[in-house]
């Protein structure tokens, strides 16, 4: 089984080598890494070029957002499963890959997904956030539950059958994919019960009230856009389990 890994950057100097390093210490060996940058005017492209044919691919060009890079990654990719990790974020272990193979093998599902942790920036040891993810039941993104998208690893086929990111979502892309994929399309799945990635805290969608505002509204459309009926107390049910993941570190 080979599994194409996808980081999408712009300006990432700081945290990209330690993304990259992630990638090329797991013990899987059947992993096909590929690099989308947007046009970094930083060292990002330098620190990438670096590492040399350990990366598969690499294009850097203008893009249309994160979302459009992540896009480009998925079409180029030639693996059975595509998986993403972001240039701030890393694999818990050098393992990780391996558990989630293992875990697709055993279960034979389209998708895996596992437990995130939100650390702080500058001190990676320290929990900000625990993401406990729980199993998947049909009607669950109603009550405010989706897995951690960067965990989320699905097969090529269903990217191919059920189309990639919605472009119109510019914050919320990933939970639209999501929602269509697990719940419209009822692709099957399987929950790994362990964190596999540490998340940096900070990003677009979480930088201010407004993004987080706008976010939700997007959300609230994704249910619209798929047919699904949703209550209009969505967003606040969508709120209360990330606030009880801050007090289960």
């Amino acid at each position: 089984m080979k599994i194409s890994i996808i980081t999408v950057c712009f300006n990432s100097e700081k945290y990209i080598s330690s993304a990259i390093e992630s990638v090329l210490s797991q013990t899987y060996n059947n992993i096909e890494y590929i690099i989308i940058d947007g046009g970094s005017k930083d060292k990002t492209v330098d620190i990438i070029k670096s590492y040399g044919n350990k990366i598969h691919h690499f294009v850097s060009e203008p893009d249309k957002g994160i979302y459009d890079g992540m896009n480009k990654g998925f079409k180029m990719a030639t693996g059975d499963y595509l998986a993403l990790i972001n240039s701030d974020d890393f694999y818990m272990g050098n393992n990780a890959i391996e558990l989630i193979v293992n875990q697709l093998l055993l279960d034979k599902t389209d998708s895996v997904y596992a437990d995130l942790i939100y650390v702080n920036p500058e001190d990676v040891d320290k929990t900000v956030r625990y993401w406990k993810s729980g199993n998947f039941i049909p009607g669950s993104f109603k009550k405010g539950w989706h897995p951690p998208h960067p965990t989320f690893i699905v097969k090529k086929d269903v990217y191919n059958k059920y189309g990639y990111f919605d472009l119109s979502f510019p914050l919320a892309a990933d939970f639209e994919l999501m929602l269509r994929f697990l719940e419209k399309y009822k692709i099957s799945c399987t929950y790994l019960n362990k964190p596999l990635i540490k998340m940096r805290l900070g990003g677009a969608t979480n930088k201010n009230f407004k993004n987080i505002l706008k976010q939700n509204i997007e959300c609230y459309r994704a249910f619209k856009k798929n047919g699904i009926t949703v209550s209009p107390f969505y967003t606040l049910l969508r709120s209360l389990p990330k606030i009880k993941q801050y007090f289960s570190k």
